[in-house]
């Protein structure tokens, strides 16, 4: 019984909040461009007057390094906020749309309007970017928002609590703190969008509850984000970069390369190249780097953990080590993986490479093509039309060739995934247009009559019609 009247007082909790936004939204504050311009340069304030409290926050939470705190949270944050900035005027300007020429005289423009009161999820691996960037996107179009940080990151939570009231229009946006209780007494309201970032099993429950008010949903979520490695590829250029993408913020990252398909013919040399450019980066002993995070929390390193006691791989070229309890796993990579390793059968998010062995790009594609599509997927080598040919073969969120992971960082370019990693996109004018309604306006002069059209229909008009139209 107790249960029930906490779960019952929670969801009275969540209904005040949403109509509490909603009312704001409903007061009509929120269409003004000064007003949204306003709010945007609030969270620019709020990164930069805050910085250090958000990097210390995170350094607690995660282990974070601060360069990469910096880098991949609060830079691409003020990147995308100031993005929106300069653009909003004309990117929320009605855009004119010639009409055909039996509609001659009338006026035909889409007006972009915001969707209401939208709710935002974030996840705890990047805590601050995929709340504030996706919040700044509302904030754009025009929409109030309840936001919603992972209290697996208490430290960042807290902290965006506080500081994002004092930089936004405290009616317009609502920050509720807690855990899989208070987010699923919020899912049982009515919000106007759902936006999640997370994983696949999670977004099925997102996608079900707004099934239930018919609410459109945006999910982020991930997957295993292949590499593909060809006979061709300039082997030191693939392994600095992939071990950048892989072990920033310890793996963590959802676009982080998952493991590799090598041609045969290079797959050693790589693996080699691969445990160099580890000890290069994070020495003899990376737990004494203070350039290589933490896994989160115990939970998720005894995971990984247990991927690796799993087997199905023929060597540990680097790494294996892990210190649960510290939360640390070392970047580690695995050579000869099997298809069927237990590392194999779940997204890893977390420092460990499994590079397995094809005998061609065809092989590759093959074994891409038989899973779910990736949120990513990267190809090296040097050849474009083979580049090409596993661009057009395969099917994921993005891509890059003979990078990774950078492809998130273009404002120009949308962010998103396909199929189950994920719906809808964000990042820039693409953000934009995900919190807007897109109405379609058509200004007919009273003038100009279609008589052809009424009624009754006669044998003459359907012959004139049928000309016309």
């Amino acid at each position: 019984m107790a249960i029930t009247e906490d779960r019952s007082t929670m969801q009275e909790h969540a209904a005040a909040i949403v109509k509490g936004v909603r009312s704001t939204f409903d007061s009509g504050r929120t269409r003004d461009i000064a007003w949204r311009q306003r709010q945007l340069a609030g969270l620019v304030e709020m990164l930069e007057e805050h910085e250090e409290a958000f990097l210390d926050a995170m350094a607690a939470d995660l282990g974070r390094p601060r360069f990469e705190g910096w880098m991949a949270d609060l830079r691409v944050t003020l990147r995308d906020a100031n993005e929106l900035r300069r653009n909003l005027r004309s990117w929320a300007r009605d855009e004119r749309v010639r009409p055909p020429w039996q509609l001659l005289g009338t006026r035909n423009r889409i007006v972009r309007e915001p969707l209401g009161a939208v709710l935002v999820i974030a996840p705890w691996n990047y805590p601050i970017h995929l709340l504030v960037s996706p919040l700044a996107a509302a904030l754009a179009a025009g929409n109030t928002a309840v936001v919603k940080p992972s209290e697996v990151t208490p430290t960042v939570s807290g902290a965006l609590a506080r500081y994002i009231p004092m930089h936004v229009d405290p009616e317009a946006v609502a920050v509720v703190e807690g855990g899989v209780p208070e987010t699923q007494a919020l899912l049982t309201q009515r919000f106007d969008r759902i936006f999640y970032t997370g994983n696949g099993h999670v977004g099925r429950q997102i996608a079900e509850a707004a099934a239930r008010h018919l609410t459109p949903v945006t999910l982020e979520l991930g997957g295993k984000s292949p590499v593909i490695v060809d006979r061709d590829a300039n082997l030191d250029s693939a392994a600095r970069r992939i071990v950048w993408g892989k072990f920033l913020n310890a793996g963590q990252t959802c676009v982080a390369p998952d493991y590799v398909l090598a041609h045969e013919s290079v797959h050693d040399a790589l693996v080699d190249k691969l445990a160099s450019t580890i000890r290069e980066r994070y020495g003899d002993d990376p737990r004494t780097s203070d350039s290589f995070g933490r896994i989160v929390n115990e939970r998720h390193a005894l995971r990984l953990q247990g991927l690796l006691a799993a087997g199905g791989f023929k060597a540990v070229a680097c790494g294996g080590d892990v210190d649960a309890g510290a939360r640390y796993v070392a970047p580690t990579v695995l050579a000869g993986v099997d298809p069927d390793a237990a590392v194999m059968g779940e997204e890893i998010f977390g420092p460990i490479l499994p590079v397995l062995p094809v005998r061609d790009v065809d092989e590759a594609i093959a074994y891409v093509n038989g899973h779910d599509k990736p949120l990513a997927l990267y190809v090296f080598t040097g050849s474009s039309r083979t580049a090409d040919h596993v661009l057009r073969q395969t099917s994921s969120g993005g891509a890059c060739v003979n990078e990774v992971v950078s492809h998130v960082l273009p404002a120009a370019l949308p962010f998103g995934g396909v199929g189950p990693s994920g719906t809808g996109a964000y990042h820039g004018r693409w953000g934009f247009e995900e919190f807007s309604h897109r109405k379609a306006v058509m200004d007919r002069p009273t003038w100009l009559e279609l008589a052809m059209m009424y009624a009754p229909y006669t044998a003459l008009k359907e012959r004139i019609v049928r000309r016309l139209f």
